[in-house]
């Protein structure tokens, strides 16, 4: 069996073994629910092995879609085993939540677009359309109710109101933001007299993986105390953005937001359907808007703070989420190569690491502060092919199968080194890999 050959077999076995009938799981313990972006990349890789599988996997995400459009980041188990999760959240405490599951009150990145894109793909044009037309009208309503909620001034970018909508829980852009200016004195308080090290010893994350691969309990327990007060506005928009500090223009949320939208208008053109007018306005505006974002001094792009405009000039691998987007003039997309060339910066051995190698933030093992993720690597590899640096999309595929090879499904990897870390047996790991493993 050749090696291409035995890392598939392991990709399907992991597929199988988180398989829950409707869904997918992340990976066994840590992450028992459905997860938004985890089955979106995960319906990518499974169109090549059961297409009406992968359908399934996006079709079960309608059930947990709000009254108001929005698509939760998780939707719940309705095990007893889990009443404790679904009660740190309360989503019933918001009119527009769904009234058969219970489901977080935040998003996460619009990947939905492109996996329904990407299976279209698959089907014959006669079945694409049907494929299309069961999604559009949700996916529609999504993508009208992000402008509407999150981009309340009307200028394009929308913002984020959690790290965890960014799906780069820990990222240090935000982690920065939350250390200087927004921890609550009680944090301080334990922080100081270090009472955080016993705390950590409760933490159920850090049961099956070592609490070096997690966030730090000080993050982990400012980040439950951010989603305390999101619940305590009943996820009411008006009143978080009332009195919230901590509201975010998140350069990978947007940067997948701008490709949603390209798919998104591809698909109402397959279906002979034309965008309203105002949403059309909003997608021409973000295009622009992103350019806002772009700091020529360092050759790259930054989230931005949604109430000063402030640039978060700290670095991370949403930078080069910009090949990603699409939109991006040639000349900038050539400075974000040169990034993935720099073995000081996202070039080291196993690329691309979740923040460059030189930054003050790195941590090869911590989480989102330093490991390469699969899913990354594939957004980026797409945003190289479609530029045209073949060359760098190839290797960037080859070294990522290799890391895969030699460590297993991992949930991200040591970018040093190419060691496993976090949960083993990783859906989207398994899924993505099957997906490079199908398409050059």
């Amino acid at each position: 069996m050749s090696h291409a050959d035995d890392l598939l077999k392991q990709a399907k076995d992991v597929l199988a073994m988180n398989d829950r009938g409707n869904y997918t799981q992340p990976a066994h313990g840590l992450y028992p629910h459905q997860w938004l972006w985890d089955s979106c990349f995960i319906a990518i890789g499974l169109r090549h092995l059961d297409i009406e599988r992968a359908k399934l996997e996006l079709v079960s995400l309608l059930r947990g879609q709000w009254h108001n459009g929005m698509f939760p980041n998780i939707i719940f188990r309705d095990d007893s085993a889990y009443r404790r999760d679904r009660n740190a959240w309360r989503s019933w405490l918001s009119p527009y939540a769904p009234d058969d599951v219970t489901t977080t009150g935040i998003t996460q990145p619009p990947m939905l677009a492109e996996a329904i894109v990407q299976i279209g793909a698959k089907l014959a044009l006669p079945e694409r359309r049907s494929w299309y037309r069961l999604l559009y009208p949700s996916l529609l309503a999504y993508h009208q109710w992000l402008y509407k909620e999150r981009d309340p001034h009307g200028e394009g970018l929308v913002l984020q109101i959690h790290p965890w909508e960014t799906g780069l829980d820990n990222t240090p852009p935000w982690m920065a933001e939350l250390h200087e200016h927004l921890l609550p004195l009680w944090i301080r308080a334990i922080q100081k007299i270090k009472f955080d090290r016993v705390i950590g010893l409760f933490r159920r994350d850090t049961h099956s993986v070592p609490i070096d691969q997690r966030f730090s309990t000080v993050e982990a327990m400012a980040l439950y105390d951010i989603q305390r007060r999101l619940r305590r506005k009943g996820y009411d928009i008006s009143k978080i953005l009332d009195h919230s500090l901590f509201s975010i223009e998140d350069l990978s949320f947007n940067s997948i937001l701008i490709r949603a939208n390209t798919h998104l208008r591809d698909i109402a053109k397959t279906l002979g359907e034309e965008l309203p007018p105002e949403l059309e306005k909003s997608i021409d505006k973000t295009e622009v808007s992103y350019e806002e974002l772009w700091d020529p001094y360092s050759s790259q792009y930054y989230s931005r703070d949604f109430v000063t405009h402030r640039l978060l000039k700290v670095p991370s691998v949403a930078t080069l989420l910009g090949l990603y987007a699409g939109t991006i003039p040639k000349d900038r997309a050539e400075k974000l190569v040169r990034l993935l060339e720099n073995e000081h910066a996202f070039g080291p051995a196993y690329p691309v690491p979740s923040v460059p190698t030189n930054s003050f933030w790195f941590k090869p093992k911590g989480y989102w502060q330093g490991p390469s993720w699969v899913n990354m690597n594939w957004l980026i590899i797409d945003g190289l092919k479609r530029y045209g640096f073949n060359d760098h999309a190839a290797a960037l595929r080859d070294s990522t199968l290799e890391m895969v090879r030699k460590a297993g499904c991992s949930e991200y990897f040591d970018p040093l080194t190419g060691q496993a870390a976090g949960a083993e047996n990783f859906s989207w790991t398994a899924s993505l890999t099957i997906d490079l493993l199908k398409t050059k």
